[in-house]
């Protein structure tokens, strides 16, 4: 079956997600973990120094501005993680998800210079976190809260990271099982909500105040 889109997307709607093992790789693997990371938006925990910067607007953040740059920032290798598992091919996908309104992406900007962002595919209430990158200290982070403001602000009920590791951890990440992580995508994707990209700096203080 020929990888498109909407077979994205009905591939989402189950639980599962499309990876490749490397950057060069030509075979894409389907991923339907044991076990799933999700973020709360009702108890996002944002760090101290965080919460400062945040308050501070040291970033300025768009939304769908810049996919194709976010995007192929995050296939690129960084220090820490020489290889990715995005190939030409689930890139020319994500795009075309994002020209069909279905991904998203959130980024930082500083000086007219992209400093960090990450990128993920909406269904209904449902948001897939796919990847994120930085070229300043904080700049993905910075992203994920206004992402997680946005989401909260327009109504979304779950935030999928697919895996929890120490970088989510300490934003709040749970692991739940794969029963439980298919029931609140069911209920998730019957949920129609469109994502707004407007945030004022008055609702970022709010969403700020309600967090840990």
């Amino acid at each position: 079956m020929q990888l498109s889109p909407e077979l994205l997307l009905r591939a989402y709607a189950i639980g599962i997600f499309p990876m490749a093992e490397s950057r060069n790789a030509q075979e894409i693997h389907w991923i339907d973990p044991d076990r799933r990371g999700v973020l709360p938006l009702d108890s996002l925990h944002i760090p101290r120094r965080l919460r400062r910067r945040l308050r501070r607007g040291d970033f300025e953040v768009r939304c769908d501005t810049a996919f194709g740059q976010v995007i192929r920032a995050c296939a690129l290798p960084t220090p820490g993680r020489k290889e990715t598992w995005i190939n030409p091919t689930i890139e020319r996908l994500y795009v075309g998800l994002y020209e069909m309104g279905f991904a998203h992406s959130v980024e930082t900007w500083r000086d007219g210079r992209l400093c960090g962002g990450l990128y993920g595919v909406t269904l209904g209430a449902a948001f897939f976190g796919e990847s994120m990158f930085h070229r300043e200290s904080d700049a993905s982070k910075v992203a994920l809260v206004h992402l997680a403001a946005r989401l909260k602000k327009s109504g979304f009920q779950l935030l999928d990271t697919q895996f929890e590791t120490p970088h989510l951890r300490q934003f709040g990440v749970v692991e739940v099982g794969r029963e439980d992580y298919r029931q609140r995508l069911a209920k998730a994707v019957r949920t129609p909500v469109q994502l707004d990209s407007r945030l004022s700096r008055d609702e970022l203080i709010a969403f700020l105040e309600s967090s840990r």
